[in-house]
C-alpha cells in the first residue's frame, strides 16, 4: 500500500532573505521525496485550507481573527517570529489542513504523513516560536468533535518540549500529550504536558533509543489511543543549531522505525508531522526529514 503524503505549495511562505527559519525545506522535502522516486505523485494529497470554525474548535476566536484578519499587535508578531503576511496566513491555514487531512487519511490507511506541521509552540491564544495555529490539536479536536475518534496520543519528539500542545490539551483526559525533549533548550517555562520526559543535554543515539522504547512500552496500552499524532522534529540531530542532543542521521533512522512500529504493533494510525529541524544545510536537513517518510512507506509495505 503507498504511503499517503499530504502537501500544499503554500507551505513555503515568502520571508525576508536574511530570516533563519529554513521555509525552503517543505518545498525541497516534496521535490525530493518525489525527485527520488519515494512518493509517487499519486501518492501527493492536496488539502484545502482550513476553515475559521475549524481553527476556533481549539484557538480562541479573537485570536484566530487577528491572525485572518492581520491585526496582531506587533508584540504578538515578534512573539511568532515570522511576519504575519498573506502568506504566512495562508501557510499556516494550509498546514493545519494537512495535518488534519493526514489524520482521516491515516484513519483509513493507517499511517500518512504531512510535509509540514508540528506547531507546537502555538497556544490558544497566542503564537510562538515560528508557530501561529496548533496543527495537532486544531486536528484532534476537530476528529474528536465530528465523532472520528474517542481518544488521542500525542507523540513529541521534537528537541523543544510542546508546550503549546501541553497547555492546550490540559484537563481534556481525550487529549494524552507525551513530549520527549531536551531538558535545557526553549522554551524556558515549560508547561506541564500529560508525560514529560526532558533529556540531558548530548545524549546519543543509544541512550536516547532505549528511553523512547521504554516509554512507548508504557505508554501506548496505557493510553490505548484511537490515533497517533507523531512530531517527529529532526532537531535533535547533533549537528542542528538548535538542538544539543547528539543523534546521528542513524538513530533518528531508528527513532522513526521505532514509534511506527510500536504503533503498527497495536494497530494504532498514526500521522506523521514535520517538526523542526534547523541545520544550515538544506539538503541534510530535508534528507532527515524524509526518513519519517521512508520509515512509514516500509512499514505499509509491510
Amino acid at each position: 500500500m503507498p504511503l499517503p503524503v499530504v502537501y500544499h505549495p503554500a507551505y513555503s511562505a515568502d520571508l525576508p532573505p536574511e530570516h533563519p527559519f529554513p521555509m525552503a525545506k517543505f518545498r525541497r522535502l516534496h521535490e525530493h521525496l518525489l525527485g527520488s522516486g519515494a512518493v509517487a505523485p499519486h501518492q501527493v494529497h492536496t488539502p484545502e485550507p482550513v476553515s475559521r470554525a475549524i481553527l476556533a474548535g481549539a484557538h480562541g476566536a479573537a485570536y484566530v481573527d487577528a491572525v485572518l484578519g492581520g491585526r496582531l499587535d506587533p508584540r504578538a508578531v515578534r512573539r511568532i517570529g515570522f511576519p504575519i503576511t498573506d502568506g504566512v496566513v495562508a501557510r499556516s491555514r494550509s498546514a493545519v489542513a494537512g495535518t488534519l487531512l493526514a489524520a482521516r487519511l491515516a484513519l483509513e490507511h493507517g499511517i500518512a504523513c504531512n510535509t509540514a506541521g508540528g506547531s507546537h509552540h502555538a497556544h490558544s491564544d497566542h503564537g510562538a516560536g515560528y508557530c501561529v495555529f496548533n496543527d495537532v490539536v486544531v486536528a484532534g479536536r476537530a476528529l474528536l468533535a465530528e465523532g472520528a475518534i474517542r481518544r488521542v496520543l500525542v507523540i513529541d519528539l521534537d528537541v523543544h518540549q510542546g508546550d503549546g500542545t501541553a497547555a492546550m490539551c490540559a484537563g481534556d483526559p481525550r487529549l494524552f500529550t507525551f513530549s520527549m525533549h531536551c531538558e535545557r533548550n526553549f522554551p524556558a517555562a515549560k508547561a506541564v504536558s500529560d508525560r514529560d520526559v526532558a533529556l540531558p543535554a548530548g545524549l546519543d543515539d543509544a541512550g536516547y533509543l532505549e528511553i523512547l522504547d521504554r516509554e512507548l512500552r508504557a505508554l501506548l496500552p496505557r493510553v490505548d489511543p484511537d490515533l497517533v499524532f507523531y512530531n517527529a522534529g529532526v532537531d535533535p540531530h547533533a549537528e542542528d543549531r538548535l538542538g544539543r542532543l547528539a543523534l546521528t542521521d542513524a538513530g533518528l533512522a531508528a527513532r522513526e522505525r521505532t514509534v511506527l512500529g510500536a504503533c503498527r504493533a497495536r494497530g494504532v494510525p498514526v500521522a506523521g508531522v514535520l517538526g523542526g529541524g534547523y541545520t544550515r544545510d538544506l539538503d541534510a536537513l530535508v534528507a532527515r526529514h524524509a526518513l519519517l517518510f521512508h520509515a512509514a512507506q516500509a512499514m505499509l509495505a509491510d
